[in-house]
């Protein structure tokens, strides 16, 4: 029996540690969680952005859910960068297959800089493969509108996205607010009621990565058996204090 809780991340590597792989272990390890790692890709970017993507074989994604999973086990799942449809159905096949009930899914879909890390022949296999099977989906603004085919610009319409996420099959959504106008309010729903978080706007150019943080450190906390929503919360709380400690590196985000 493990000693600590664990948690499971299935991203792209980053190889200038802001996001992905990268920032999802160190999430989970500043939040007490033992974290381990499946690579679906391997990406050569840097603060500036991304030059290179290499997507992993589904076979040797497979092989690493497998391992992790039969030996560590995992208390919570978060998937991150799911490139190609391929992809997608391979994660959702190994999931269920050893019954994965704890999963929160981030639906990467552009880089901070701009790149493509999602082709659009697989959003489909996301929205109707993935989400189903989702605990928690942690969408921004631009992937809300994507996922739910609806513009979301204020807090109304980041609600009604909300709910076609969890019409979808999700049992909890939280539309991240960093991308609307005015204070950054993430707008949670659970299916029943809904919550909202808000903080001050921090003017930085040190966000990239903030979007895997935000869900791993929710994944962690759900991980040594927060409710949901106070999961989110938490997220919402260590990201707001990564951004304003950060210190630059690099010459971009």
């Amino acid at each position: 029996m493990n000693s600590v809780p664990t948690a499971m991340t299935i991203a792209g590597s980053d190889s200038g540690a802001g996001a992905g792989i990268q920032a999802d272990l160190k999430a989970f390890a500043a939040m007490g969680v033992y974290g381990t790692s499946v690579l679906t890709a391997i990406t050569a970017q840097n603060t500036l952005g991304v030059t290179d993507i290499f997507e992993l074989p589904a076979s040797i994604i497979g092989s690493q859910i497998d391992a992790v999973v039969t030996d560590i086990g995992a208390d919570a799942v978060k998937t991150g960068m799911l490139s190609s449809t391929a992809v997608i159905d391979c994660v959702v096949g190994k999931l269920r297959e050893h019954n994965i009930e704890k999963l929160i899914v981030d639906p990467v879909m552009v880089a901070q800089a701009g790149s493509r890390l999602l082709r659009e022949d697989a959003v489909d296999a996301l929205r109707e493969s993935l989400l189903p099977m989702a605990l928690l989906v942690t969408p921004n603004r631009w992937e809300a509108e994507i996922l739910a085919d609806r513009p979301v610009t204020d807090v109304e319409s980041a609600r009604r996205a909300a709910q076609e996420l969890v019409a979808m099959g999700a049992r909890s959504a939280v539309v991240k607010g960093g991308h609307l106008e005015g204070p950054p309010t993430d707008v949670f729903f659970d299916g029943t009621s809904f919550s909202e978080f808000t903080t001050e706007r921090i003017q930085t150019a040190s966000t990239h990565g903030t979007g895997c943080t935000f869900a791993s450190a929710a994944a962690a906390c759900i991980a040594r058996g927060q409710p949901v929503r106070d999961a989110v919360a938490a997220a919402k709380d260590y990201i707001t204090g990564a951004i304003r400690a950060a210190r630059p590196i690099g010459g971009g985000h």
